[in-house]
């Protein structure tokens, strides 16, 4: 009996130490971004982001949402005349093919924006906060990459649609594997 009861508490360890490992995560991404009337509070413009792609945890679509700081900043990873601008306030929800949502709130970031070339270096940081299905009681920290480009724009040359490519990465904990919602315990 203490033979059983020893091999069933190795077994419950094993199988806690596997779910709280972290999971190195590489997704890649495309998909537009615009102006949208969505106000996070901070007196500046707010960018919505559809992004679309793939990644260790099958197919995923990402909406998300970030604002910037209201000028300019200095910044020696971004020389003039280019501009740089720290990101302020934001956060997201992917949504994985399974129904399975993860959530995220933003940290910190920044945008290289070249206005000979109509492009920008962008980074996003995020603290993950949450999720359903395989994702429920997830944790960790990701980092978005992008390279953004101006698709459409008004006649003052605005920026009205922009292009977005690029990838995700960063330790994640917490994922269960091939479970979406209907796996879910509630």
């Amino acid at each position: 009996m203490k033979h059983i009861a020893t091999m069933a508490l190795m077994l419950n360890l094993a199988i806690a130490s596997l779910y709280a490992q972290q999971t190195p995560v590489i997704m890649t991404f495309s998909g537009t971004a615009a102006a949208t009337t969505i106000n996070l509070g901070t007196n500046t413009p707010t960018t919505e982001y559809n992004l679309s792609g793939n990644g260790m945890f099958g197919q995923f679509t990402f909406r998300m949402v970030s604002a910037g700081g209201s000028s300019p900043q200095q910044s020696s990873a971004c020389p003039s005349p280019k501009l740089y601008f720290l990101e302020i306030a934001g956060g997201g929800v992917f949504r994985f093919e399974d129904g399975s949502l993860l959530n995220v709130h933003l940290t910190g970031g920044d945008d290289c924006i070249d206005l000979s070339t109509g492009q920008a270096r962008c980074t996003r940081m995020f603290q993950i906060t949450g999720g359903t299905g395989r994702f429920r009681g997830a944790s960790g920290a990701l980092t978005l990459t992008m390279t953004d480009a101006i698709a459409l724009a008004d006649p003052n040359m605005n920026p009205v649609l922009i292009t977005a490519t690029g990838q995700i990465t960063g330790p994640i904990s917490g994922v269960t594997m091939g479970q979406g919602p209907q796996g879910e315990q509630q």
